[in-house]
């Protein structure tokens, strides 16, 4: 995996909405598998020319996408990445990452700088329609909530009376909470970062009283300062945040490769099917199994790539639940239940579409 720099972007939101994608279309199919018309035209075909992802990603929040001293990246968001890369290419380190803040994000997907995001955003309408994004399925489903010193006597939102917050600006974040403290009548000030570091960093040096953010950056941030116990996240949440990753409208047959093999990481959990048993699986006599992992029917193919793409994916990189405890539950430094989270058979939210 190869460490790249901060864009240097200076277009504005604005030119986010309208740009268009690079959608180059060569002739070489994918590694392994045959190149139909699916590709054609798509940002689908110029990927599998190159051999290799260009994803978006923030970079600095453990658990979802964080990048170490060796450049080095993990996270829930990276594992995404990856899968993507291991359904084209059957290598889940066929992935150039890219670290975008929160106002360069849209611009860099608009001008074809990065094939993808999967960097923390939220789905929403305004998105969804003027911004012209598409959204792939969620995640992590989210909320957003409040981070404050231990010892500051702050317990609601209403303590916060003329003290300032820091805030990442170009986010949901920064609109839900100015919706929410018009909505109590609370008078405060807002301080804002273009990048998330600097808001920290200002929140940890003590230029304001309180941070906010999602509640998972939060709680993964808390563990990046000096004395993480010194901080606590407030029992409120100000929003919904359905997080997930996120191509451009209007192409459909990369969208649907993004989509589908998103799915397919809830799916395979819900067959019981990981990393490790995965081979006991090939040639299973469950017809519904069989599709899935591609040894029966054209699913992969009718989508211009490899047949077998989610057996690749769950081989090289798990299943939705082996992503989320590796990168945020019981096998890291977090510990976050499912909750939400969990699969929809044990009263989460997470669904998948049936592969037929």
């Amino acid at each position: 995996m190869k460490k790249i720099g901060l864009l240097g972007v200076a277009l504005t939101l604005t030119l986010a909405a309208c740009g268009g994608a690079d959608t180059t279309v060569g002739s070489t199919p994918a590694d392994g598998g045959e190149s139909t018309s699916a590709a054609g035209g798509s940002r689908l075909q110029t990927v599998l020319d190159r051999g290799q992802l260009v994803c978006g990603v923030d970079g600095g929040i453990p658990g979802f996408s964080f990048v170490d001293e060796s450049g080095t990246y993990s996270g829930l968001d990276v594992d995404v990445c990856r899968a993507v890369a291991a359904a084209l290419f059957d290598d889940p380190e066929a992935v150039e990452y890219r670290r975008l803040d929160s106002t360069e994000r849209f611009t860099a997907l608009a001008g074809g700088e990065v094939d993808m995001l999967s960097r923390n955003t939220t789905w929403t309408i305004s998105r969804d329609t003027q911004v012209g994004l598409e959204f792939a399925p969620t995640t992590f489903f989210d909320g957003q909530g409040m981070m404050v010193r231990t010892d500051s006597g702050i317990a609601t939102l209403e303590d916060f009376a003329g003290k300032a917050i820091c805030v990442e600006t170009g986010t949901t974040t920064e609109l839900n909470l100015t919706d929410q403290m018009r909505k109590l009548g609370v008078e405060f000030e807002p301080v804002v970062f273009q990048d998330a570091d600097a808001a920290y960093a200002a929140y940890d040096e003590g230029r304001c009283e309180g941070m906010t953010s999602d509640k998972s950056q939060l709680v993964a941030r808390r563990s990046t300062l000096p004395t993480p116990a010194d901080h606590t996240v407030l029992e409120v949440t100000m929003s919904k945040e359905p997080l997930g990753p996120v191509t451009l409208n209007n192409d459909s047959a990369w969208f649907d490769v993004v989509k589908w093999v998103t799915y397919g990481l809830i799916q395979a959990e819900e067959f019981g099917i990981t990393a490790a048993n995965i081979e006991d699986f090939k040639g299973s006599d469950d017809p519904n199994i069989a599709r899935f992992l591609g040894d029966e029917g054209t699913l992969g193919t009718d989508m211009g790539i490899p047949n077998d793409f989610m057996y690749r994916v769950i081989k090289d990189v798990g299943n939705y639940g082996e992503i989320y405890d590796r990168n945020l539950g019981a096998g890291s430094q977090f510990g976050l239940e499912r909750g939400q989270n969990a699969l929809w058979t044990d009263g989460g939210l997470m669904y998948a579409p049936p592969f037929r």
